[in-house]
């Protein structure tokens, strides 16, 4: 390790997990830790464009079987930010297709001495499933309609970037909650640092019961719009969905895409976020994607920053 690495010091101590899996089981001394690391980790590197080889020698793996570019570039390009090396795996090219389990896959990359593995997958769990039979590090990328670890750390270190704290603060997550893993991720981390979270969309896309999380249902964006510092706007996901859930794109963008004339009726300072991909036109317009309340390419940057904090953090326990 170089004297700059060396310099950045070890791993906090409050940080003892092996694995990240979720947001929800984190603590919000555990979350502002991973925030925090992050935030270091993206001064240290000149804003995520200079290497720190903190993780020389060490060796992660993208276990990716659901298509990805943001989180799946972002994290090669956190471990290589850090010094370690890489492996990507291609599910349609490996002995999964002969009939190799799942988990004797992973075992097997495993024992090729990789430090930590992220696991993107359709089906709810699985990373869970993974890190009950691996001794190297698991971090969830995505598991179905579950959880995004990563993306809802990504998107509260940027509205503490540009609102400091987030206590007080009423966010809206505003499209398909009923398939969104961001959004869930999102829900438990905001409200464990104090936000008050709307989620907003169609009644086929929110249902009452998202109430138990201890969040606000609406199904009007006008209504809810004047009360809102931060806005994320989710993809309408239709790969998940076996009915559709509205008549048609053009009444949904109708009545939730913010546009030029909802601008004028939010906050001046509001924050317009959006997970990725975003489909201009439906969820938001070109305009407003593109404008000055538009955070969308800093949650790319801080993604960066928040897959280096994370690949640390989980790989440094025990050393």
């Amino acid at each position: 390790m170089n004297a700059v690495a060396a310099d950045f010091g070890p791993a906090p101590s409050l940080w003892k997990r092996r694995h990240l899996l979720d947001l929800e089981s984190l603590s919000a001394p555990e979350l502002l830790c991973v925030l925090d690391t992050a935030a270091r980790f993206k001064q240290a590197t000149n804003g995520c464009r200079s290497k720190l080889p903190v993780l020389t020698g060490k060796t992660t793996c993208n276990l990716f079987f659901e298509n990805s570019t943001r989180t799946r570039t972002s994290f090669s390009l956190a471990a290589r930010r850090l010094g370690a090396d890489t492996v990507e795996f291609a599910a349609s090219s490996s002995s999964l297709s002969k009939g190799e389990t799942f988990i004797d896959t992973a075992k097997n990359i495993q024992a090729m001495n990789v430090d930590a593995l992220v696991i993107r997958h359709v089906s709810p769990g699985t990373p869970h499933i993974l890190s009950n039979n691996l001794q190297c590090s698991v971090i969830n990328a995505g598991d179905g309609a579950h959880e995004h670890p990563t993306q809802g750390l990504l998107d509260i270190m940027t509205i503490r970037e540009h609102r400091g704290s987030l206590e007080g603060l009423t966010v809206a997550l505003v499209g398909d909650i009923a398939h969104s893993r961001t959004a869930r991720s999102n829900i438990w981390g905001l409200k464990r640092l104090g936000a008050h979270v709307i989620v907003c969309g169609p009644a086929t896309l929110v249902s009452r019961a998202w109430e138990s999380f201890g969040v606000e249902v609406a199904y009007s964006l006008d209504e809810i719009l004047p009360r809102c510092d931060v806005l994320n706007l989710l993809r309408v996901q239709f790969e998940r969905q076996t009915t559709r859930p509205f008549p048609s794109v053009r009444e949904y963008a109708l009545l939730y895409a913010m546009n030029r004339e909802r601008m004028a009726r939010a906050k001046p300072n509001i924050l317009i976020m959006a997970p990725g991909p975003i489909n201009r036109g439906v969820e938001i317009t070109p305009d407003v994607a593109d404008g000055p309340q538009s955070v969308i390419l800093d949650q790319v940057t801080n993604g960066l920053a928040v897959r280096m904090a994370v690949l640390w953090l989980v790989t440094s326990q025990g050393e």
